[in-house]
């Protein structure tokens, strides 16, 4: 299961992921989906890991999303739900993990990537940031509830209705306004603050912390509605005209026109 596209290293109480496929802005495909979750196993293993930090390689994108290429093999709605509940099932566990996380994001963090960055404790990212789902401007598919309740836990219904309709992509100054991000740090120093923010994580009481971070997570899910609710919602996107011709238009690097179905 191990793939040189996902790094995983632990230094004494602090461990860290690199999403490292920095020729196409760390897009992941289903190997590092599948190596990010068995990570997330060995860390709650692990009792000596105090704080984990995700990163993507080359300092230009955090997750610029699934890879869209693997999308060409959907065939039927079956597929797309297949599809949304992997994703959940793997930024799920993130989310549960029982230590403390960290995305630093620099430059690009769209789609998946998007997801896995507001899945994460903290979130602090360099002033080059890009973030956003721009899927109603892309693909023209749909997110799962699970991901829609993300979105509007931390960025409220107006702001996630304008990032997810207009396919905006929010910028640093506007993220940390919307307390969407911790923080924002020059792309020279971000490494060395997040570093010293993961220090001082791991000096803090961990039963506290882990209290603390299961607390509050279960005061959002308590909010959440039922996966399966949003079933008809993407499989009426992913099985579309619109859907299959963008994602070729995508790879023939072309605009696509909306038809509507």
């Amino acid at each position: 299961m191990a793939t040189d596209e996902l790094l995983f290293e632990k230094s004494g109480a602090k461990a860290s992921i690199v999403f490292n496929r920095p020729d196409v802005h760390n897009a992941m495909n289903w190997a590092m989906y599948d190596r990010l979750e068995a990570v997330c196993d060995e860390i709650d293993a692990d009792d000596d890991i105090r704080v984990v930090t995700l990163s993507g390689a080359g300092g230009k994108a955090f997750v610029a999303g699934t890879d869209i290429g693997q999308f060409q093999d959907f065939e039927s709605g079956d597929d797309a739900v297949a599809y949304e509940q992997r994703i959940d099932r793997v930024v799920s566990r993130l989310e549960h993990l029982k230590r403390p996380t960290i995305a630093m994001i620099q430059g690009v963090c769209v789609g998946g990537g998007a997801a896995i960055a507001l899945a994460c404790d903290f979130r602090y990212a360099d002033d080059n940031l890009k973030l956003g789902i721009p899927i109603a401007k892309t693909l023209g598919n749909c997110l799962s509830m699970a991901n829609f309740a993300r979105l509007v836990d931390l960025l409220g219904t107006p702001k996630a209705k304008e990032m997810l309709m207009l396919a905006r992509l929010f910028k640093a100054d506007e993220c940390a306004a919307a307390g969407v991000v911790n923080d924002v740090f020059a792309a020279d120093a971000i490494e060395a603050e997040v570093d010293a923010i993961a220090d001082r994580l791991t000096q803090m009481a961990p039963l506290t912390v882990a209290a603390t971070k299961a607390a509050i997570q279960r005061i959002h899910e308590s909010r959440r509605i039922a996966p399966e609710d949003g079933e008809d919602l993407i499989r009426s996107c992913y099985t579309s005209d619109d859907f299959h011709g963008a994602v070729d238009a995508f790879m023939e690097k072309r605009q696509y026109a909306w038809q509507g179905r």
